[in-house]
């Protein structure tokens, strides 16, 4: 295994001389930038929106077709897993729209500097939480 690897991190430069490769680093040694973060969870948030869109649909479905289809989603919502699911939802709702102000924001050439961008990355991250917790508490005053 070792004569395979020594083999595969052995190259030749431009000028044509023999040289070792580096070593790629690990996730695990390699230390994620805050925007980066912000990047992935921008991502994943679009997908999770798109799965929480089809309990909103079923939700939607089911108070369309008959009392029994409804209490039987309204059951599940109000479960602690529905409501996690809906936190999460929540989250991840808010989080994409400021991270989505924040792109138009890069759009219209603002926040490019490395210290704007981390700064905004933590602002994303702040206000998606100050949004989720006014959410859930204008949802708790309401039942």
């Amino acid at each position: 295994m070792t004569d395979v690897r020594d083999a595969l991190m052995v190259a030749r430069a431009s000028d044509g001389r023999l040289v070792r490769r580096p070593l790629s680093p690990h996730l695990q040694t390699y230390k994620w930038p805050v925007s980066m973060a912000g990047s992935i969870f921008h991502r994943v948030t679009g997908v999770a929106l798109s799965a929480g869109t089809l309990l909103l649909v079923w939700f939607l479905a089911a108070a369309a077709t008959s009392d029994g289809a409804y209490a039987t989603v309204s059951g599940f919502i109000r479960s602690w897993f529905g409501v996690l699911l809906l936190l999460g939802w929540t989250t991840a709702l808010w989080y994409h729209f400021c991270s989505g102000i924040r792109h138009l924001l890069w759009d219209a050439g603002y926040g490019f500097g490395k210290a704007e961008s981390i700064r905004n990355t933590w602002a994303v991250f702040g206000l998606t939480a100050i949004l989720t917790l006014l959410t859930w508490i204008a949802l708790a005053t309401q039942l």
